[in-house]
């Protein structure tokens, strides 16, 4: 499933002649890869028809609870790969899953560049370190990689692999994170669904969200 959309406005008119007689041929903006047969990349206008209809419902749909999930996998977050998980690579790659919860904001880091909040969990009394990015710069793309229906084959190069979780991430902050205004979360109790990915070494949860409630 791919869906390319032009990244210029502008009229493509095709001018055709013949010995007899003239005709133009006015193409409608949007559909000049009819025509062409290439219509130039552009990650954001990708993303943007994708993100609502597409997108969220999957998330809402196949995220799994961090509270139970982190109970079962008892300190190990990648043995759950084979119930919860997808490799961004089909069957290898970096290991993602898609998670939900409730907790408290114990602490709110908007020192550094790719800020976060750390969340206890309800119910919960483990010894991982949850957090939900809240950026500017965000780790990792483990939303894009958690999807099943973008895949890597559908893209050119890599350029284009890698543009389209910055993309994700620009409308993570513009919709999920500023309206949130996590700078006043501090003590708040707060509900998100996202995705992290399992950093080898590492026990720490850092959740990408595609949505953050605040209770």
């Amino acid at each position: 499933m791919k869906k390319r959309m032009t990244a210029l406005a502008f009229a493509l008119v095709l001018v055709c002649s013949t010995m007899l007689t003239g005709c133009v041929k006015v193409i409608k903006i949007g559909e000049e890869g009819k025509y062409t047969g290439d219509v130039e990349f552009n990650a954001g206008d990708d993303v943007a028809a994708i993100w609502e209809d597409s997108v969220l419902p999957e998330f809402e749909e196949n995220a799994v609870d961090l509270t139970e999930f982190l109970s079962q996998s008892n300190g190990d977050l990648a043995t759950l790969a084979d119930k919860y998980g997808k490799y961004s690579m089909g069957d290898s790659g970096e290991l993602s899953y898609v998670v939900k919860g409730t907790g408290t904001v114990s602490e709110v880091n908007t020192e550094s560049q790719a800020g976060y909040m750390a969340v206890k969990l309800d119910g919960y009394t483990g010894t991982e370190n949850v957090r939900i990015q809240i950026g500017p710069v965000y780790k990792g793309s483990s939303i894009r990689d958690s999807l099943s229906f973008i895949k890597f084959g559908d893209y050119k190069n890599q350029e284009e692999w890698a543009a389209v979780s910055q993309s994700i991430n620009q409308v993570v902050a513009k919709d999920v994170i500023e309206p949130a205004d996590p700078a006043n979360l501090q003590g708040k109790t707060v509900s998100f669904i996202g995705a992290f990915t399992v950093s080898t070494g590492s026990s720490d949860v850092l959740i990408t969200p595609t949505a953050l409630e605040v209770k």
